[in-house]
């Protein structure tokens, strides 16, 4: 078992990277002598909610499976949820899933009678190297990716890798750009070893998904604790291939392409920008590229078939954006990302009109 703890402002929680069972008396404590209510999937439950009810008596919620789910009728029918069971502020709610539950429940949570205790107990290798880790949750709203959310931070982070083993080769393959991200945004010693040990990862191997969970949220946690609520720009450089990412995740239809798989495209379109820019040598962005597609991840727009035409203006509506400049997290190599001061619209639209 490994422990991490997370230092958020003036909120402290802990991630452990180990089995559900040897965090039995966590669970417990948090439960506070009452059923643990527990958001989670059908899929999810069927496979591994025996698991956790052999070591405390829980009360599963049902949503929907992935980015369905993350929306205003859903949000309120789990407030709703909330509500049926009288849960009051003592009550800890368990996210027991992928991205989107963790997302779903942890705004639920943030917004019910001013803040439930959140646990995330993620299933799916993009949550447990990325999203249950900061706080961040969030609904999609008016065709946009993460429009609606707050700031909710976990009171404790439970990343069990043998929860990955059912996943399905995609779902592993879209968690693995997220951790390949790390690599690129500060840490080129991490992608090396991803360039050597990312298909063994990907095919099974146990103790190289410990290692790469272990690896990203522990520079995760770094970058959340310089920048809690995304204010001063430490933490944008988490969003790294996620503009041009949730561009294309809106432009295809949320839900039709995988978070991990947009991300991943995304990040290839940033060095492959930053290279066009004279910011990185081409070699840079030809080795991301050459990664990506090695563990068979998505790496072109073509791919995706979405409208060229449409990223733009999706792109434009970033959180990211100030000044109706549109901010980047580019790269002057593998290791070595950092948010732009702004790239210009007519620089942008000819990019993204000749891009693969």
């Amino acid at each position: 078992m490994k422990n991490l703890t997370v230092e958020a402002g003036d909120q402290r929680y802990d991630v452990l990277v180990g089995r559900l069972e040897d965090c039995r008396s966590r669970l417990v404590a948090l439960a506070a002598g009452k059923p643990l209510v527990v958001v989670t999937e059908p899929k999810v439950w069927s496979l591994h909610g025996p698991r956790l009810e052999a070591l405390l008596p829980c009360d599963p919620i049902l949503v929907p499976e992935g980015e369905e789910a993350k929306d205003w009728p859903h949000l309120m029918e789990l407030i709703a949820a909330f509500t049926e069971r009288n849960l009051d502020r003592s009550a800890a709610i368990a996210a027991f899933g992928g991205g989107s539950v963790g997302d779903l429940a942890g705004l639920a949570a943030g917004l019910f009678k001013r803040g439930l205790p959140i646990v995330q107990l993620p299933t799916t290798l993009l949550a447990q190297a990325d999203s249950a880790v900061g706080g961040k949750t969030a609904i999609d709203a008016l065709g946009q990716k993460n429009l609606v959310g707050m700031f909710h931070q976990p009171k404790l982070v439970i990343a069990d890798v043998s929860l990955l083993d059912s996943l399905d080769p995609r779902q592993l393959r879209g968690g693995y750009a997220e951790v390949v991200k790390y690599g690129l945004i500060r840490h080129e010693t991490l992608f090396e070893w991803l360039e050597g040990h990312g298909a063994a990862l990907l095919g099974g191997q146990r103790e190289y998904r410990e290692e790469a969970v272990w690896q990203s949220v522990a520079a995760k946690a770094r970058t959340v604790e310089a920048d809690v609520t995304d204010r001063n720009g430490a933490r944008a450089l988490l969003n790294f291939g996620h503009t041009f990412g949730h561009a294309l995740e809106s432009a295809a239809g949320l839900g039709t392409l995988l978070h991990g798989e947009a991300v991943g495209i995304g990040m290839v379109l940033a060095f492959d920008l930053s290279a066009a820019l004279g910011l990185c040598a081409h070699d840079d962005a030809t080795r991301v590229r050459a990664h990506l597609q090695s563990v068979g991840l998505p790496v072109t727009i073509a791919e995706t078939g979405v409208d060229r035409a449409a990223l733009l203006p999706l792109m434009r509506a970033d959180k990211k954006n100030e000044g109706g400049a549109v901010r980047l997290v580019l790269s002057r190599g593998i290791g070595d990302a950092f948010l732009s001061e702004g790239v210009a619209e007519d620089v942008l639209a000819e990019f993204l009109a000749t891009a693969a």
